[in-house]
């Protein structure tokens, strides 16, 4: 399979899990602003996970442009950080109609979690497909914006159930650390 392929597949599920997440937002009953407000909790979380798929896209495009060749380590890593991209709209859901309540943020916590190591293993195949001179393993180096993530993602799964809130300005910190843009790969392409 080729990378076009695999991003194009990719792309679509995005796209896709986007969708659902805004269709999961109801119209109000009323016609005032304050009719907006029992629907607070489901826009922020939206807003939240709205900015994690949006982080989770652009790097998986800067992470397969390294790609050189598709392996079967690298299709079945890309499907397993699918999966768990592909449970977003439902956590986030939860979590929002229930005002980040302890265990629904906990859970939105876990499934992060467990896209963040589905991603490093992602950019591992790829690493891997690549061998010894691989491009991507220069271009990230020791990765501590992954792994300071998977850290906060775990402290605020277990925060979550004492103190939720703290939790999701936790999962807020991680969206802030990733939006500053990453030049990494893009300065590796370049050279």
């Amino acid at each position: 399979m080729g990378r076009s392929r695999l991003e194009a597949f990719s792309d679509g599920v995005v796209a896709i899990i986007i969708t659902i997440m805004v269709l999961e937002m109801k119209v109000p009953r009323g016609e005032t602003l304050t009719a907006l407000r029992p629907l607070s909790g489901v826009f922020l979380s939206y807003v939240l996970s709205f900015m994690f798929i949006g982080i989770y896209w652009n790097n998986h495009h800067h992470l397969l442009h390294t790609a050189q060749v598709v392996t079967a380590g690298v299709l079945w890593a890309n499907l397993h950080l699918l999966f768990w991209l592909s449970l977003v709209p439902f956590v986030t859901g939860w979590m929002g109609e229930n005002h980040f309540a302890a265990v629904p943020t906990a859970c939105y916590g876990c499934v992060l979690l467990m896209a963040g190591i589905a991603f490093t293993v992602l950019r591992r195949a790829i690493v891997a497909s690549q061998g010894t001179n691989s491009l991507l393993k220069k271009a990230i180096g020791r990765d501590w914006k992954s792994r300071t993530s998977l850290a906060l993602y775990a402290c605020a799964v277990v925060l979550a159930l004492r103190a939720p809130r703290i939790a999701g300005l936790v999962y807020v910190l991680v969206a802030v650390m990733w939006l500053i843009p990453d030049r990494r790969i893009e300065r590796a392409l370049r050279e």
